[in-house]
């Protein structure tokens, strides 16, 4: 098994947060849970996916907040934050409520492009101005410059009993460098790195110069870098669907396996007028999927990770899954659990 250049450095977990719609407390108490066990195994962060008008976590930063008061380190971030259903003011105003409750721990992770389904939901999300909204990048560098602390308003002052701020309150000193993009092409790899921003890339790309997912993913890191004020210091963090099964049951692991196969076929070609490239699911014991991570290009351009949970597995798969990715997975890949 060859071994890495250098020993991962950031352990983190993506998960979805399901619930059923007739019992969405439950659902949202068991994500919490998961995260809290995340920080006990020593992951350094968790992220949370974004679901709107699905059985899924639709308010990722108020989950977040909730987690913020159940946990004492583990980062906390979300992936992604679709731009085109907020108001980068208003949002602002959030991330820097709970990075301030979290103690400055809150990685917020967005992307841009119209809402999914635009057409179906426009009247309800935007119903006077669905023709004029901006889905384009100008989205996200409102949200930077009013993370970043510039103005949002020209009055600051006294007026009668209250005091106005010209900028977003409460100010999170460090939360504007601890913004991620969620980029799947080339211009958008580029555009996160010439704004300084961190990358966030998953297992879904564009097919651009090459129909290879890893050799794809690994040149828009490149491209990011490139274009970073950082070069090659800038963070990126790679998420794959990782599934180790050293302490799996007979029938959990026939379960991943079977997932695994299902979703095979996606990423043989590229998908859809967008040419979208899926990773492959990583399944199998935990030397095997070490010694598959070493071979692949773009894992070894990176020192951070938040490998991806399923979406519809059982809480025991995820207990199973994470505390094997903490304890056998990772510390042949060099990570140290902290503290």
């Amino acid at each position: 098994m060859p071994l890495p250049a250098e020993p991962l450095r950031k352990l983190g977990f993506l998960t979805i947060g399901s619930f059923e719609e007739e019992d969405p407390g439950r659902g949202h108490e068991a994500t919490l849970d998961l995260i809290e066990l995340g920080e006990r195994l020593g992951f350094d962060s968790v992220w949370v996916r974004h679901r709107h008008l699905q059985f899924g976590i639709s308010s990722p930063v108020a989950v977040l907040a909730a987690a913020s008061q159940r946990t004492g380190r583990i980062e906390l971030g979300t992936a992604v934050i679709p731009l085109g259903w907020e108001n980068p003011l208003r949002l602002a105003e959030d991330l820097a409520t709970v990075d301030i409750l979290s103690g400055g721990r809150l990685n917020p992770g967005v992307s841009v492009g119209p809402p999914m389904h635009y057409d179906r939901v426009r009247s309800a999300l935007y119903p006077d101005t669905a023709d004029l909204e901006d889905f384009g990048y100008g989205r996200v560098q409102r949200l930077l410059d009013l993370v970043r602390g510039e103005q949002a308003s020209d009055f600051g002052g006294t007026e009668g009993f209250e005091v106005f701020s010209r900028r977003v309150q409460p100010h999170a000193p460090g939360l504007g460098r601890r913004l991620w993009y969620g980029g799947g092409s080339l211009r958008s790899a580029r555009w996160a790195g010439e704004h300084g921003m961190n990358l966030l890339t998953s297992s879904v790309v564009k097919a651009e110069e090459s129909e290879d997912f890893a050799e794809i993913q690994r040149s828009q890191i490149k491209a990011f870098r490139a274009a970073h004020p950082e070069g090659d210091r800038a963070r990126v963090s790679q998420g794959l669907v990782v599934i180790p099964t050293d302490t799996a049951t007979r029938e959990q692991r026939a379960k991943y396996e079977e997932y695994a196969r299902k979703r095979a076929p996606r990423t043989a070609v590229p998908q859809g007028p967008a040419r979208l490239m899926f990773a492959p699911d990583l399944v199998g014991g935990s030397a095997e999927i070490a010694e598959l991570l070493y071979a692949h290009p773009a894992f070894r351009e990176v020192d951070e990770v938040a490998f991806a949970l399923p979406f519809t597995f059982d809480r025991e798969d995820y207990v199973q899954i994470l505390t094997d990715i903490a304890t056998r997975l990772a510390p042949v890949l060099g990570w140290q659990p902290a503290a």
